[in-house]
């Protein structure tokens, strides 16, 4: 106890021989891993900690309530996805978690391929197909944004498909509205079906200051 005692002590007495600007990104630090481990411990708790309500329908069916989901999938040291929901709740087989407020990302090669962010999301464990409904917001890696009423990922080797009221900007360059969006299986092309329409605008050259 002692020892824990004295380390804490060296490591305030460090923290206060910083200067101002050291000080403000410690604190921020400090808070970010906070926040981050507030997270992971919350959807780590799910499985001892879920609140199982009774859904009074003809099959007596069971829900389970959870706070703060995460889901991921890597294989052979690869990650594909991470979704994290706010609050959510599975089906009494486990196999699908419906969540709200779902923030998460897509992976290629490790890396950050297209971010997103919806009002609500499903994740049906025996197809791995990912859908987003409501309010669905995205960021590709080359800076694309794109929103959409449902957008549905059924794998790393398969296309996108955003449905409904589709709006893809680049951007102050380009913006098209289409009925359907199909985003390829890396990332890094789209196309864009259905009652469509472009803009292309072109880019403001800046005037040389005299």
């Amino acid at each position: 106890m002692e020892k824990y005692k004295q380390r804490i002590i060296k490591m305030y007495e460090k923290f206060m021989a910083l200067d101002k600007k050291k000080k403000a990104y410690a604190i921020a630090l400090f808070a970010f891993i906070a926040v981050m481990m507030w997270a992971f411990i919350s959807a780590g708790v799910i499985t001892s900690n879920f609140n199982r309500s009774q859904l009074k329908n003809s099959e007596n069916e069971q829900k389970v309530d959870a706070l703060g989901v995460i889901i991921t999938e890597t294989k052979e040291g690869k990650k594909y996805f991470e979704i994290y929901g706010e609050t959510g709740h599975y089906s009494n087989d486990h196999s699908i978690a419906t969540l709200n407020n779902v923030i998460g990302n897509f992976y290629k090669d490790n890396e950050v391929a297209m971010s997103f962010q919806s009002s609500k999301g499903t994740y049906n464990e025996n197809t791995g197909v990912i859908t987003l409904y409501e309010n669905t917001y995205i960021v590709l890696k080359d800076g694309v944004s794109l929103k959409t009423d449902k957008l549905t990922w059924s794998g790393s080797d398969k296309e996108t498909v955003a449905e409904g009221h589709v709006v893809i900007k680049k951007g102050d360059e380009m913006t098209s509205v289409a009925d359907k969006g199909i985003i390829s299986a890396g990332y890094d092309k789209f196309k864009i079906i259905g009652h469509t329409t472009t803009k292309v605008f072109e880019k403001k050259q800046k005037t040389p200051q005299k």
